[in-house]
């Protein structure tokens, strides 16, 4: 079975690279001189929007061999339903990954607006199911269930939602959901129903993954933790008959040499602020957040000591925003760790970089070549030191 491996999309302004967090492309911005997707000509909008922009990341990268892009969901971005209508006509084989939140929105509704999505672009629609991370940000939906309630909710709005998809008529009374008669229109039925990726790190989540995942997703962590996160979903999903498949969201960093990468790091450091090196602070309730802070030893003075291990960094979040942990390296580096993860059990990845369009090309050209783990009938590329090998022998910066 091959390797998926899938790039994020930006849904909202980008920045022009990790040295300045300043956004300059994308309308959710001021449009000044010196911005982009709309930029400015002669003191006039240029026409060319954030959607064309957009087009633009999700073209080039089905031409650089990813199988699809992650559309992000949050209170400042656009709605990535509507954006994947929109770039569907842009791509052929394209898959869209549309991030949402069950709380906010029908299973009922979701089913008829999945079918009709799967059936308008011929089966590429893909689920990436969240269930908040509290705080302010969950607010913003006027959602206050608490963090373990959250994830019972997505439980019942995928068990409602299947049971719509597969058959009808369907009546549901639950605790989160109620449903009378409900059923797809014959011309909806018989869509095939979207790869379920699935995301938390709280046993509550882990308890729901095992039940509904396809694929269980993690931000990047330092590996010997991600597989011990592994293994926890894979105990609970063969006590329900189930096996789930895993997948990383990973942002990366990747230049022709280690010092060539590690120097735009330097850049972008110059303007992180000092408070921000204390530790990090979540507002919310997200399991996930909390695990990241504690694989790194705060304060910190400079970038190397945020380096967990090598070539993975724990410091993305303080350029950028966004989860901790990326790859940072050469090519081959980037590369031989993406096969390490394969061969702990990973079957797929979400790649990001700043700017979007840019390093999409830079990692479709440079790095998903060297992959050896992504094909069945390969074996990893053992030219490069593995990271078993690099701490064995004391290289761990």
């Amino acid at each position: 079975m091959s390797i998926d491996i899938y790039w994020r999309i930006g849904t909202h302004g980008d920045q022009p690279s990790l040295r300045r967090r300043l956004v300059t492309r994308g309308d959710w911005s001021p449009v000044v001189p010196g911005t982009i997707t709309p930029g400015l000509r002669e003191g006039r909008p240029d026409g060319y929007s954030h959607l064309d922009h957009m087009a633009d990341v999700a073209r080039s990268t089905e031409l650089s061999g990813f199988v699809g892009g992650l559309l992000p969901s949050f209170p400042f971005t656009d709605d990535p339903w509507a954006a994947a209508a929109s770039l569907a006509r842009e791509t052929t084989t394209y898959r869209f990954m549309i991030a949402f939140q069950p709380g906010f929105l029908h299973p009922v509704q979701a089913a008829r607006m999945s079918a009709s999505l799967q059936r308008a672009t011929g089966g590429r629609v893909v689920y990436n199911i969240i269930s908040g991370g509290g705080g302010p940000a969950q607010l913003w939906w006027g959602d206050k269930v608490g963090h373990d309630d959250r994830y019972a909710r997505t439980s019942e709005f995928l068990d409602v939602l299947k049971a719509v998809w597969y058959g009808g008529p369907v009546t549901h009374h639950g605790r989160f959901y109620r449903v009378e008669g409900a059923g797809l229109p014959d011309r909806l039925a018989g869509q095939p129903f979207p790869e379920v990726y699935f995301s938390g790190s709280s046993k509550a989540a882990i308890e729901a993954a095992g039940r509904h995942a396809d694929f269980y997703l993690s931000w990047l962590e330092p590996f010997p933790a991600l597989a011990a996160k592994f293994d926890q979903v894979r105990e609970h999903s063969a006590a329900i008959g189930r096996s789930p498949r895993f997948a990383v969201r990973i942002d990366v960093l990747a230049r022709e040499t280690e010092d060539e990468a590690w120097a735009e790091i330097r850049r972008g450091w110059r303007h992180v602020d000092p408070e921000r090196l204390r530790g990090p602070e979540s507002t919310g309730d997200s399991v996930g957040w909390l695990r990241s802070s504690r694989f790194v030893d705060w304060p910190v003075r400079a970038p190397r000591e945020l380096e967990a291990s090598p070539n993975v960094w724990g410091g993305f979040h303080l350029l950028r925003g966004g989860p901790a942990f990326g790859l940072v390296g050469s090519y081959s580096q980037v590369a031989a760790r993406l096969d390490e993860l394969i061969a702990l059990g990973v079957d797929a990845f979400i790649l990001a970089g700043v700017p979007h369009l840019e390093e999409a090309r830079r990692v479709g050209e440079n790095v998903l070549p060297l992959l050896r783990g992504r094909w069945p009938d390969t074996a990893p590329d053992r030219s490069v030191p593995s990271l078993e090998n690099l701490q064995a022998k004391g290289s761990t910066r």
